[in-house]
């Protein structure tokens, strides 16, 4: 097993490994992710105990308990390229002997949780309703540098997917990675369940036009419209196809819950979405304590 070089896996002074500032000892295997660093806090308010609290940049991390179960609070900022660094130090953190540089033996497979905001695709999913994301479907292009692998159903949604929307060639390739299902179990009862799109960016690749004209004006209609079987698109957001990309890949149970602010069908937007994803957490908490080990 080959030594990971300086240059690819950047450890500070105090031996944590670099963007999160973090050591493994101050990192639960439940871990919730959220995109604004002030939420960590919102998140955190909530533990009985706070054992560690560090910060760099954007990457804010709480960990401490409810009870007895631990769990650490991560902010990884807006967009897949930040997931990107998020999920591959987090599984570091877990799977990597930061001292000899050295992949471990036996490797640990986390719980990834992400608590976020999402605008809704269907007209009956409303504001401040709650989304568990059943597949991330990426137009992202971030796992298309990733070795992954598709299971048949999988395969079937993404040429699916690629016949109904007829994406400009112009745009990366899509992808998609399904939810941990040992997690999603325990999302059912006051969460929709859908098919989330994760887009690189907030205006033009969501269908918004402000001065800038678009190479796919048809795409909220093409994406609201869609159906497989069982599955349909709920909502999109800038997150989750990365996560469950590269959870899955790596080996970690990975699951994405969105409060829905906007809903892009009807055109409203929340009259107080800092409640509705405080109405999120508490009840993503509640579950992560009773029922994730």
């Amino acid at each position: 097993m080959q030594r990971i070089a300086e240059s690819e896996l950047i450890i500070n002074g105090r031996g944590a490994i670099y963007h999160l500032d973090c050591r493994p000892e101050e990192i639960a295997t439940t871990v919730i992710t959220v995109g604004d660093p002030d939420r960590v806090a919102a998140v955190s308010k909530h533990f009985d105990k706070i054992e560690y609290r560090n910060q760099h940049r954007e990457f804010i991390t709480h960990t401490g308990y409810i009870g007895k179960k631990r769990i650490s609070c991560v902010s990884t900022g807006i967009g897949p390229d930040n997931i990107d660094i998020v999920l591959n130090e987090l599984d570091a953190l877990a799977n990597i002997d930061l001292g000899s540089r050295m992949i471990k033996e036996k490797l640990t497979s986390l719980n990834i949780i992400r608590a976020g905001t999402s605008g809704s695709l269907q007209k009956e999913i409303p504001v401040d309703h709650f989304v568990a994301s059943t597949h991330g479907l990426g137009l992202d292009n971030l796992m298309n540098f990733y070795q992954h692998q598709n299971n048949d159903e999988e395969k079937l949604l993404l040429q699916a997917f690629n016949t109904h929307t007829q994406l400009n060639p112009g745009i990366s390739e899509p992808y998609i990675s399904s939810a941990g299902m040992g997690l999603l179990k325990h999302f059912v009862k006051d969460f929709h369940q859908g098919i989330t799109v994760t887009c690189p960016g907030f205006y033009g690749p969501q269908g918004r036009v402000l001065r800038m004209g678009l190479t796919q004006p048809a795409l909220i209609d093409r994406l609201t419209s869609f159906r497989y079987g069982q599955h349909r698109i709920s909502n999109f957001e800038m997150e989750t196809s990365a996560i469950y990309g590269m959870g899955k890949v790596l080996g970690h149970h990975c699951l994405s819950l969105s409060a829905i602010v906007a809903n892009r069908i009807t055109r409203e937007f929340s009259k107080d979405g800092e409640a509705a994803v405080e109405n999120l957490i508490k009840l993503t908490l509640q579950i992560i304590s009773d029922h994730i080990e």
